[in-house]
């Protein structure tokens, strides 16, 4: 009765009309905190917005290339994981399950972490979720059991939804408002393009070695991701200085409420 054609992108149809509803009658425009915002801010303006944000600029280019491979690797979860799971001998109902707790796990996540990006170090958020998503993908191809499955794709995706708010809080954060929209416009493209390369390198990997060589090497360049972002980015000392404030108020309420 509802089959994949065409019912789901029905649902499609009716997000867009919601979305452009949404953002005509809703959306507010921010222009005016930016104009606040340039008034005090001490970031120096960008010599070249596109190559900076791409990977001279060493907070900026490390976010970017993480960008990429972060969504470099969100292509298995959509285009490798039910073919591993196949091949597994898993029914259809056990792979959407397995498929749907990744995204799951990373949206409802974002609630918190996203929170989390303005209290911690970017790049400790960064960094741990860019390896936690590492490990996950390394020891996919052992897994065998449903149980393996879901706690790796709950891993994966707890990983990506560490990263995912906190790149762009990181652009914002290392940009001058007058260069911020195009900064992150820049960044946007190389994250985005991340998909159709991994849609291309993971397909032709898996044609010429196996499904399992393909998640490895995505594994092995999401670790190489994380290295940059540990050896190349410098934590902004207000973004410290947030974190050791969150934790005194925190301990603070903790020490009351139990007295």
């Amino acid at each position: 009765e509802y089959g994949i054609r065409p019912y789901p992108f029905y649902i499609g149809v009716g997000l867009v009309i919601l979305g452009l509803l949404g953002s005509i009658f809703f959306v507010k425009d921010t222009r005016h905190h930016v104009a606040k915002e340039s008034i005090d801010n001490t970031v120096p303006r960008l010599k070249n917005i596109f190559w900076d944000t791409t990977w001279k600029n060493k907070n900026l280019g490390s976010v970017t290339q993480a960008g990429l491979i972060n969504n470099l690797n969100d292509g298995i979860a959509w285009g490798i994981f039910p073919i591993l799971l196949a091949g597994k001998g898993f029914t259809m109902g056990e792979i959407g399950i397995v498929t749907a707790i990744y995204p799951a796990v990373w949206g409802i996540g974002q609630l918190f972490t996203g929170g989390m990006a303005d209290k911690f170090c970017k790049k400790d958020m960064l960094y741990h979720g860019m390896l936690l998503q590492a490990v996950s993908l390394i020891a996919l191809p052992g897994a065998n059991t449903m149980l393996h499955f879901i706690i790796l794709a709950s891993l994966l995706g707890w990983g990506t939804a560490m990263v995912y708010p906190t790149f762009l809080a990181t652009v914002a954060e290392n940009t001058n408002p007058q260069d911020r929209a195009k900064s992150i416009g820049i960044f946007r493209l190389w994250r985005d393009l991340g998909y159709a390369i991994g849609a291309i390198l993971t397909g032709i990997i898996a044609d010429l070695i196996s499904t399992n060589a393909s998640i490895l090497l995505i594994g092995l360049l999401t670790l190489a991701s994380a290295l940059v972002i540990r050896y190349r980015m410098k934590c902004r000392a207000d973004g410290s200085l947030l974190m050791w404030n969150w934790l005194k108020t925190t301990l603070n309420k903790y020490n009351k409420n139990t007295n």
